[in-house]
């Protein structure tokens, strides 16, 4: 059982979609903070999209080099797209925790703890999806030291989004959070055991190459286009000082008659 049977190339790669994902979710969440009504929500959304979606492609694209001696792997694709789904919906409660209380220190607390989980249990919704002539188990140790890391994870994002301005911190931020969600994939996946059945009956599902590459590839088009979005779109503060600045509209100068 290897978790590199693509090299460095699944790991590094992973880690840059995890990266980008948790720059994204945080220039989102800071933008949400900085308004009010449905753009504020709009933010929101984007935010919890962003980062559950880095988080689910990070985690399919390190799977691509999981490869077991004796067996092919396969997904079910269901269960594969509700591990997509439980990522964005569980990460979205800590995000909108985040946005709408008042207690920041409060907020960050309840939705570090509510997104940490929702991120473990996208990771573990994706290896239930997993198909192949043997049966898969965990140890519980390393499974629970996997769940403390994604909540420290999830926490340390949250923080950085009300604590972390300028573009420069913001990158370092994604950096490290890019190191805490790949941290806490593998080291899931230390947890795992597998015990082949010794047959040769055909594993039922579809190939990561079939299923799995296409999605991610989508997705990770998706961020990539959103990034550009959201870098190109005027911050709220910065239209608000405009606006500010330039007080009541002057008055155009009517020519003179002659």
């Amino acid at each position: 059982m290897t978790e590199f049977g693509f090299g460095w190339l699944t790991p590094v790669l992973s880690y840059v979609m995890a990266c980008v994902g948790a720059a994204l979710g945080l220039r989102c969440m800071v933008r949400a903070l900085a308004t009010t009504g449905r753009a504020k929500r709009n933010w929101l959304l984007n935010g919890a999209v962003a980062i559950g979606t880095g988080i689910w492609t990070m985690h399919f694209i390190a799977m691509l080099g999981f490869h077991v001696a004796g067996t092919d792997v396969r997904y079910d694709v269901p269960w594969t797209v509700l591990s997509l789904v439980v990522a964005i919906v569980v990460v979205g409660i800590g995000v909108f925790a985040v946005g709408y209380s008042r207690s920041k220190v409060l907020a960050v607390l309840v939705g570090g703890l509510v997104a940490g989980v929702g991120v473990a249990a996208m990771h573990y919704v994706g290896m239930a999806a997993m198909r192949l002539s043997g049966m898969v188990s965990y140890d519980p140790l390393i499974v629970a030291l996997s769940v403390v890391i994604a909540v420290i994870a999830a926490t340390a994002a949250l923080w950085a989004t009300l604590n972390i301005r300028g573009p420069a911190a913001a990158f370092g931020a994604s950096l490290v959070m890019g190191v805490a969600v790949s941290a806490m994939h593998y080291t899931g996946m230390a947890a795992v055991s597998v015990h082949l059945h010794g047959t040769d009956s055909a594993v039922v599902g579809a190939s990561p190459m079939q299923f799995i590459f296409p999605l991610t590839v989508l997705l990770g088009s998706y961020l990539f286009l959103t990034s550009a979005f959201v870098a190109i779109s005027p911050s709220a503060p910065q239209n608000s000082d405009s606006a500010d600045a330039g007080g009541a509209p002057e008055k155009p100068v009517e020519p003179v008659a002659r």
